[in-house]
């Protein structure tokens, strides 16, 4: 058993094709700042060195590289710490998550969903764009301003996406959790942060069944004051929820 371990560690599960790393964004980078910054990296390792001898250029260059979308990004690029938790990079910078994720505006698969054997979806780029700018004018119509939280108890689905996609676009804090917790466990994740708006579904299938979530989420609701709106998701089947 030893020896058959020892054995098999030893070599590298998989090797990339000589191709494939010419073809890899990494290889790109190093190429770019070989030329931006005089320098001669030819492996990760010399990759990984850089980053860790020279941190605020190489942060610099990431950021050009990745043509982060932002406000602002600031002159202080690092502040280092002696504990590491709270070394700060570009603490000065301000940017939207949702913005960079949705820069693109075409007819490219954005997502492409396969929940079980129930139900498909493929949503495009633009029709990404669409939903999320659709669903954020309602949580703006609800109330909702920067810094409120949206909750959402929910498979992995593309209306979760959608959800946390416009509820960031706002400057939301987004927090969610699986529709398969019990309602103490999504009560203790949401309590704390008091929710202003609720998204939860019907159901959802496993194992080829279909488990309804309606009777959970009547039962949650009275327990999360703080949430003014609920939005019903349908997606095992659709049904009203009282009071949504």
């Amino acid at each position: 058993m030893t020896e058959n371990a020892s054995s098999s560690t030893a070599q590298p599960v998989w090797t990339p094709r000589a191709e494939d790393i010419a073809d890899a964004n990494l290889t790109d980078f190093m190429a770019v700042a070989n030329k931006a910054h005089g320098l001669s990296l030819e492996s990760y390792e010399d990759l990984y060195r850089w980053s860790v001898d020279a941190m605020p250029t190489f942060w610099a260059q990431l950021w050009d590289y990745c043509d982060v979308q932002a406000s602002v990004r600031g002159e202080r690029l690092f502040d280092d710490h002696a504990d590491f938790t709270q070394a700060q990079f570009f603490p000065e910078a301000r940017l939207n998550f949702a913005e960079n994720l949705l820069r693109r505006d075409d007819d490219s698969d954005a997502i492409v969903f396969q929940g079980e054997d129930k139900v498909s979806a493929r949503l495009s780029w633009a029709e990404l764009r669409l939903q999320v700018a659709q669903f954020a004018a309602y949580l703006k119509a609800c109330g909702v301003k920067p810094g409120d939280r949206v909750a959402a108890v929910m498979p992995n689905i593309p209306e979760t996406v959608v959800g946390m996609l416009a509820a960031t676009s706002l400057g939301c804090v987004w927090s969610s959790c699986s529709a398969e917790f019990g309602e103490q466990g999504v009560l203790d994740r949401f309590e704390q942060i008091e929710p202003s708006v609720l998204l939860v579904c019907d159901g959802y299938y496993f194992n080829g069944k279909r488990i309804d979530f309606l009777a959970k989420a009547r039962n949650i609701m009275p327990q999360l004051p703080t949430v003014q709106s609920v939005v019903l998701v349908p997606y095992a089947g659709e049904s009203a929820l009282d009071g949504a």
